[in-house]
C-alpha cells in the first residue's frame, strides 16, 4: 500500500459567520445541549443521522450552497448566536456548585480521572458500556457542578466492536477504524505549535504517545494514542482496540494509561493533588506518583508513598474476583523488571503491592489490590456493592471486621440532560422550570412532576414509544438486508410491535450473570403474557456479549431463535448493535424497564435510572442500585433480595416471581384505562418514579459526594504532607516504621470490668485495659472497647465501638478506661482492640497492625 511522502489536515470551509459552528462542534457540551443538537440537525437533518450525530463529520460534508443558505437564514442565524453565546455564558460563569461551596479556599485542588473508556457521545465510540458511560457522565457533571477535573484515558483506533448477527443469530464482530481528524478530538499541542507527546519506556525500546483532547463543557479529557510511525508496528496496536488482545496486550495498554497518563498530564505542566482511579485499569499511575516524587525530591520509596497514597482514589466496579485484572509474575518481571529498581524495591516486595496477604510466589498480580493498597480511599459503586466489596476485600486487612473493611460506598447516578428526550424536556421546562437542569439533586424541583397534568405527560411518553417502535422497525429492516432475509421477511418488519403496546426493554452487557433468558423459562408462559387478548405487551432487547464470551453469545443467539417463533416474531425484538444513540431511543421509549441479574453479581447498573428519567418503570431483582431506589409505589422488585446456593433453582423461582408480576401487576395496571383511556394508576406510578429516583440517582448528586466525602479530604491530606519538602510524610513514614518495629511486642496484658450477670439496662460499665506498649507513646495507639450482644455462635454483634482513655502507665506499660452503657437487655460481651494512631493516618485500619484481646 503506497505511503504518503507528507501529510496534513483538511478541515470544513465555514463562511466567517458560520464559524461558531467549528467551536461548538468541538465542545460536547453540545451533547446535553438540545438547542445545540437541533442547530446541527437544522443545518442538515440528513448529514446528521448518516454521520452519527457527529457535528465535525457533518461540517465537512455539508455541501457550500447549503452553508451560504444558512449564513441567509435569519432565523438559523439567530439560533446559532443564541447557542453560542449559551456556551460561552456557560464557560465564563463562575457562579458554580463548586464555587459556591469552596470557592473561598485559597489553593484548590487538580483532580484527575482515570478510566479506560469514556462514553461521551456515540460520535467519539470509544466505549463499551456502562463502566464508560459512567465516565462519561462524570466529567458532564464535573463540568456543570465547576469541578476543577481533567479525564485522561486511551484514544482507541478502532475503539469497542460493531454488533451484527449471521443468520443463525451468533454474534459477529467488526471494527471499523476511528478518522480522529473527522470526530470531536483535537491534538493538543505545546507553545512551539509541535504535538505534545510522552514517551514510556517499555522492555528494550520506548513507546511514543501522542495527546489528543476532547472538550467537555469546561473539563479536558486528555487521551493518548501510539499509531505513530515511530513506534514498532505491535506498540502502534496498544491504542487500537478497547478491551481487545491478550494479557501482553492488556498489561501493555494499562502501563500507558497509567504511567503514560501521568507522563502526559507532566508535559501539559498539570500535577494533579487528587488521582481518581475508574476502576483498576489505571492503577500503575500509583507507582508513577510514587517514581516521580522520589527523584524530585531525593525521598525513600516509603516516604513517597505515604505522601502520594494520600491523594489516591479508587473505585471498584466489579462484584466477582473473576472480573479483575490478572497478570502472572513472569509477565510482571518482563515489563517492570528495571522499574521496580527505579522504585528501590525488590522483586518480591514489588510484587507483594498486588498480591494478597501471604500470597504464594506463583499468584498473579492484582490490578485491583495493587489500587487499594496504593490508595488511601476505596469505594464500591451502590450500598449494596459496598458490602460486597468488603466481604471480597476483607483478606487484605486481616482481623478486621467485615463491616470496617475500609471501602465505602458512593451510588452510581445519571446525567439527566443526556438522556431525557427532547420532548420530555420540554414538558419538564414548563411545569418545574429550569432549575430541574441546574440542580437536578433538588428534590424540592422534582415535586413539580405532580403539577404535569396525567394527559400532558402520557402524551408526551406515548410520542416516545412511538418514536422507539418507528426507529425499532427502520433497524430491523437494515439489519434483514444485511443478512440476505428473504423479501417478504424484510417487508414484515414494518409490522412489528405496536406503538399502543405495553413496551418492555431489556438492554445492557449480555454476560449470562445478567440473565436475559429468564424471561423465556416457560416459553408457553410468556407467549400467554404477550398475546392476551386486549392487552398485547412487547419486549424489545439489545446487548452486546463480550467477543471471548461464547456463553454471552450462545445467550444472544437462543434469544433470536426463541422471537422466531410463530407467537413471537411480532412481539419480540432484538436490535443489533447497542450503542449511546440506540440506548437514548430505548429509555426514553420504553415503559418498562427490566433488570435481572442474580443478586450481588450487579455493582449498580445506571440504565434503569436512564428509564426513570424518561417516566420509565423498573422492574428488577434488588440487586445494584435498585436496592436503595426500590420501593413498592415506584416499581417492582423480583423476589426478595434472596441468595440461592443452587443457582439454577433460583433462576426458577425467580422466573416464576417475574411472570407472577407482569401477570398479576404489570400488565392489568397498564391497560387499567378510565372512560378518557389515561392508565391514571401507572401515570401516577410515573410521576412518583421520576421525581424520587431522578432527584437522587443523578450524577450531579454523586459528584457532590466524591468531592465532599473524598476529593477534597484527599487533596487537604495530600497538601499536609507534602508542604515544607515533604516534612509531615517523612515524619509519617519514619513514624509508621517505628510502629512496625514495635508492635510484636505489644500484649493485653489484662482486661478489667465491673460488669456482672444481671446489669440492669442503661447501667454504666467500667472497663479497664493494661497494655504493654512499650518504646510507643500512649498517643501512639487506639485502644477501643469493642462491645454488643452476644450472638448465636458466641461472637459479638450489633456492635458499637469506643475510644478509651490514657489513665496512668509505667515500665513499658500503660492501663486505658471506658464507661460504657449497655441500652439493650440480652447478652452482652466486650473486647478489646488496639490500632495505631497517627493525625495524618487517612484510615486507622493498617494490614498487620491490629491487637485483639480475644
Amino acid at each position: 500500500m503506497l505511503r504518503p511522502t507528507r501529510t496534513f489536515s483538511v478541515v470544513p470551509s465555514l463562511p466567517p459567520r458560520l464559524a461558531p459552528l467549528r467551536e461548538l462542534a468541538y465542545n460536547l457540551w453540545w451533547t446535553w445541549n438540545l438547542d445545540a443538537i437541533d442547530l446541527f440537525r437544522r443545518l442538515d437533518r440528513d448529514l446528521w443521522e448518516t454521520t452519527g450525530h457527529n457535528p465535525v463529520a457533518m461540517l465537512g460534508l455539508v455541501k457550500q450552497q447549503r452553508l451560504e443558505e444558512a449564513v441567509a437564514d435569519e432565523g438559523f442565524m439567530s439560533q446559532l448566536m443564541r447557542v453560542y453565546q449559551a456556551l460561552n455564558h456557560y464557560l465564563s460563569s463562575r457562579d458554580t456548585w463548586y464555587q459556591r461551596h469552596y470557592g473561598d479556599r485559597t489553593t484548590h485542588p487538580r483532580i484527575a480521572y482515570f478510566s479506560a473508556e469514556y462514553g461521551l457521545t456515540e460520535a467519539l465510540p470509544v466505549y463499551s458500556g456502562g463502566l464508560g458511560v459512567l465516565a462519561g457522565d462524570h466529567l458532564k457533571s464535573a463540568s456543570d457542578l465547576g469541578l476543577p477535573l481533567v479525564g485522561v484515558g486511551l484514544l482507541y483506533q478502532e475503539g469497542y466492536f460493531r454488533q451484527y448477527l449471521n443468520a443463525d443469530g451468533w454474534q459477529q464482530e467488526s471494527y471499523p477504524v476511528n478518522d480522529f481528524y473527522t470526530m470531536p478530538v483535537q491534538l493538543e499541542r505545546g507553545r512551539d505549535g509541535q504535538p505534545v507527546t510522552v514517551e514510556v519506556q517499555y522492555p528494550g525500546r520506548p513507546v511514543v504517545a501522542q495527546v489528543w483532547r476532547v472538550q467537555a463543557g469546561r473539563v479536558p479529557l486528555y487521551l493518548l494514542d501510539t499509531n505513530l510511525p515511530v513506534n514498532r508496528p505491535e506498540d502502534r496496536g496498544i491504542t487500537a482496540r478497547l478491551y481487545g488482545g491478550d494479557l501482553d496486550m492488556r498489561i501493555r495498554q494499562e502501563i500507558m494509561l497509567g504511567i503514560g497518563g501521568m507522563r502526559a498530564l507532566a508535559a501539559l505542566e498539570i500535577e494533579p493533588t487528587v488521582c481518581h482511579m475508574n476502576e483498576g485499569h489505571s492503577a500503575f499511575l500509583g507507582l508513577e506518583r510514587i517514581r516521580v516524587t522520589m527523584q524530585r525530591e531525593g525521598v525513600s520509596f516509603a516516604v513517597a508513598r505515604s505522601a502520594t497514597a494520600a491523594g489516591n482514589i479508587f473505585t471498584t466496579h466489579t462484584p466477582v474476583p473473576a472480573g479483575i485484572d490478572l497478570f502472572p509474575p513472569n509477565l510482571m518481571d518482563y515489563y517492570f523488571a528495571s522499574y521496580y529498581q527505579e522504585l528501590g524495591l525488590s522483586r518480591d516486595q514489588f510484587l507483594q503491592l498486588g498480591r494478597r496477604t501471604g500470597a504464594p510466589a506463583e499468584e498473579s498480580f492484582s490490578m485491583a489490590v495493587l489500587a487499594l493498597r496504593l490508595a488511601t480511599e476505596a469505594n464500591g459503586v451502590s450500598a449494596l456493592h459496598g458490602r460486597v466489596a468488603r466481604n471480597m476485600w476483607q483478606d487484605l486487612w486481616p482481623q478486621t471486621p467485615v463491616e470496617e473493611v475500609p471501602i465505602s460506598s458512593i451510588t452510581n447516578g445519571v446525567h439527566p440532560r443526556s438522556w431525557i428526550s427532547s420532548d420530555m424536556a420540554g414538558l419538564l421546562e414548563r411545569y418545574l422550570g429550569p432549575h430541574y437542569i441546574e440542580r437536578p439533586y433538588d428534590h424540592t424541583v422534582w415535586q413539580g412532576v405532580n403539577r404535569i397534568p396525567d394527559e400532558e405527560l402520557w402524551r408526551t411518553h406515548e410520542r416516545r414509544r412511538e418514536r422507539l417502535v418507528a426507529v425499532a422497525r427502520e433497524r430491523l429492516r437494515r439489519q434483514l438486508e444485511r443478512r440476505g432475509a428473504p423479501n417478504q421477511e424484510i417487508a414484515e418488519a414494518s409490522e412489528v410491535l405496536d406503538p399502543e403496546a405495553l413496551t418492555i426493554v431489556f438492554a445492557r452487557r449480555f454476560a449470562t450473570y445478567k440473565r436475559a433468558l429468564l424471561l423465556f423459562t416457560d416459553p408457553e408462559r410468556l407467549s400467554a403474557i404477550l398475546n392476551q387478548r386486549g392487552r398485547p405487551v412487547q419486549i424489545i432487547f439489545a446487548g452486546k456479549a463480550h467477543p471471548r464470551d461464547n456463553p454471552g453469545k450462545e445467550f444472544i443467539r437462543k434469544l433470536v431463535h426463541l422471537a422466531r417463533r410463530d407467537d413471537m416474531r411480532q412481539r419480540v425484538l432484538f436490535l443489533e448493535d447497542y450503542d449511546m444513540a440506540l440506548a437514548r431511543y430505548l429509555v426514553q421509549g420504553a415503559d418498562v424497564w427490566l433488570n435481572t441479574p442474580r443478586r450481588g453479581l450487579e455493582a449498580s447498573g445506571t440504565s434503569g435510572m436512564k428509564a426513570a428519567a424518561n417516566g420509565g418503570i423498573n422492574l428488577s431483582t434488588l440487586d445494584g442500585w435498585w436496592v436503595e431506589g426500590y420501593s413498592p409505589d415506584l416499581g417492582w422488585a423480583i423476589g426478595h433480595g434472596e441468595v440461592y446456593e443452587d443457582v439454577y433453582y433460583g433462576d426458577e423461582v425467580e422466573a416464576r416471581a417475574l411472570y407472577d408480576l407482569l401477570e398479576r401487576d404489570v400488565v392489568p395496571l397498564f391497560y387499567q384505562r378510565g372512560t378518557d383511556g389515561l392508565p391514571r394508576e401507572w401515570i401516577a406510578r410515573m410521576k412518583r418514579s421520576m421525581s424520587r429516583i431522578t432527584s437522587h440517582f443523578n450524577t450531579h448528586r454523586m459528584l457532590e459526594e466524591y468531592t465532599d466525602q473524598l476529593y477534597m479530604p484527599a487533596a487537604e491530606r495530600y497538601d499536609r504532607l507534602v508542604a515544607d519538602d515533604l516534612r509531615n510524610a517523612v515524619a509519617l513514614s519514619e513514624w509508621l516504621d517505628r510502629i512496625h518495629q514495635q508492635w510484636p511486642n505489644l500484649r493485653i496484658l489484662s482486661v478489667e470490668s465491673d460488669a456482672r450477670d444481671g446489669v440492669p439496662v442503661h447501667t454504666e460499665v467500667d472497663v479497664r485495659t493494661e497494655v504493654y506498649i512499650g518504646d510507643l507513646d500512649p498517643n501512639d495507639l487506639l485502644v477501643e472497647v469493642y462491645f454488643g450482644l452476644i450472638g448465636p455462635q458466641g461472637q459479638i454483634t450489633d456492635y458499637r465501638v469506643e475510644p478509651m482513655a490514657p489513665m496512668e502507665g509505667a515500665d513499658g506499660t500503660c492501663t486505658y478506661g471506658r464507661t460504657i452503657v449497655c441500652e439493650r437487655s440480652g447478652m452482652h460481651g466486650f473486647a478489646i482492640r488496639v490500632l495505631p494512631s497517627h493525625p495524618d493516618l487517612a484510615t486507622r485500619y493498617i494490614p498487620g497492625l491490629v491487637l485483639w484481646s480475644s
